[in-house]
């Protein structure tokens, strides 16, 4: 039944049990005072082998058949690229201003002390977890840049959530969290650079420098060029949002053209899709137009095409192959080395650069949250083949738990302060 099955059947299938799968955990997580993203990663590992293809092979290879899962990953790639542009939007430089200091001390710890524990922990772990052939430069440096990540979307939607958006401790996270996530796209781009040339075979030094001299071309041509560009095309194809449907299409339209032709770009040249649709976010003129269109491309995209992403994820995500106690125990390391670095690390910095020792946990529990941006890196791992599956099974759980733990660590830290004044603006995820 399984081998003639009509593709497209399948896809129709899986799509709204996927969808509404995690638009139910979504609803659960956020009644547990949860964001939405922990619902969504836990429904992708429960329909993967770590349950469904554990207690019901037959009923999960019905439901995800081996023919659809090229098609939801096209679809789930898509809506990440669209995602990965709305967080690019959505930093705000203004956010620097007045609290430069603690920004730096704050960011740059929270991004070099866990990728230099990282990379400590996974030259102790390459002999056990690296797949063969990988060589211990592209292996330690990716581990390395894995453990320094900050999901800097999430961590807005739990500030916004607890009624910390805008006040002080909140804007000073969510300035750590854009600089710490800026730098650790530049560090991804770096070692995707790295080790593409490496895992095709061919690479050589000549080949990575001329990588990285291609993404710096592309950054400042979309800066310098693309950016006004952009201005002038918002302006005169659709100048007002409110003008009606044709405005709004235009806008979407050459927003969504913009993204994927920035996405191949950064592909082409050798470091990954996500960080062109990332770039051209951080370079659209905020306008009224923009916002509207953003929207449109929002509502669509994360809640129908995204949670096809994790589910990817979560197909590539095995409990069971963490069954040897040794694995376990590279497991717990990981677990435990992602939080001293992150949470310790934040913690320490704010405490140097002035900050009351309440902020200075909040925020060190803050730049601890990984979520979505975490996955999006491990995936990038796994398709280079730098990490095997069960490395990726361990980090995907070390990004749950310790997205997870971010929402209650807060509000019980918070506890006894005064309702905090919440913002009128922030993202929706």
């Amino acid at each position: 039944m399984g081998a003639s099955r009509d593709p497209l059947e399948a896809v129709l299938v899986a799509v709204p049990v996927v969808v509404l799968a995690c638009g139910v955990a979504a609803a659960v997580m956020r009644r547990l005072g949860q964001t939405a993203v922990v619902g969504e990663i836990l429904v992708g590992i429960l329909l993967g082998p770590s349950l469904l293809g554990w207690l019901w092979p037959a009923g999960s290879r019905w439901l995800l058949p081996g023919e659809v899962l090229p098609s939801l990953g096209v679809l789930g790639n898509l809506g990440l690229l669209v995602f990965m542009f709305l967080v690019g939007l959505e930093l705000d430089p203004g956010l620097l201003r007045g609290r430069g200091r603690a920004v730096v001390v704050v960011s740059q710890a929270s991004v070099w002390i866990p990728l230099g524990l990282g990379g400590l922990l996974a030259l102790a772990m390459y002999g056990s977890l690296a797949p063969e052939g990988v060589g211990r430069a592209e292996f330690v440096l990716f581990v390395a840049v894995a453990m320094s990540v900050t999901a800097f979307p999430v961590l807005a939607r739990i500030l916004k959530d607890q009624g910390l958006y805008g006040t002080p401790v909140g804007a000073l996270a969510m300035a750590c969290a854009a600089v710490a996530d800026v730098v650790a796209w530049c560090l991804l781009a770096s070692v995707v650079a790295i080790a593409q040339p490496l895992r095709g075979g061919g690479g050589d030094a000549w080949g990575t420098a001329g990588t990285g001299v291609l993404a710096g071309l592309f950054l400042a041509g979309m800066w310098w060029g693309v950016r006004p560009l952009l201005a002038w095309g918002v302006r005169r194809w659709a100048p007002d949002p409110e003008a009606g449907d044709g405005a709004g299409a235009g806008a979407v339209v050459l927003l969504c053209s913009g993204l994927c032709l920035a996405a191949y770009a950064t592909n082409a040249m050798g470091v990954h899709a996500l960080f062109g649709a990332f770039v051209f976010g951080a370079v659209v003129p905020r306008t009224a137009v923009v916002e509207a269109a953003a929207e449109r491309m929002r509502a669509f995209a994360v809640p129908v095409l995204l949670p096809l992403f994790f589910v990817g994820s979560g197909l590539k995500t095995d409990v069971g192959l963490l069954g040897g106690g040794a694995v376990w125990l590279w497991a717990v390391a990981v677990l435990a080395v992602a939080v001293a670095g992150k949470w310790g690390a934040g913690t320490g910095a704010a405490l140097l650069a002035g900050q009351p020792a309440r902020d200075a946990v909040t925020l060190g529990a803050l730049m601890n949250c990984r979520g979505v941006t975490e996955l999006v890196v491990l995936n990038v791992g796994l398709g280079l083949g730098v990490i095997g599956a069960e490395l990726f099974t361990a980090l995907v759980l070390m990004a749950l738990v310790t997205t997870a733990v971010t929402g209650p660590v807060v509000r019980a830290v918070r506890a006894r302060e005064p309702d905090a004044e919440a913002a009128t603006v922030g993202v929706r995820r």
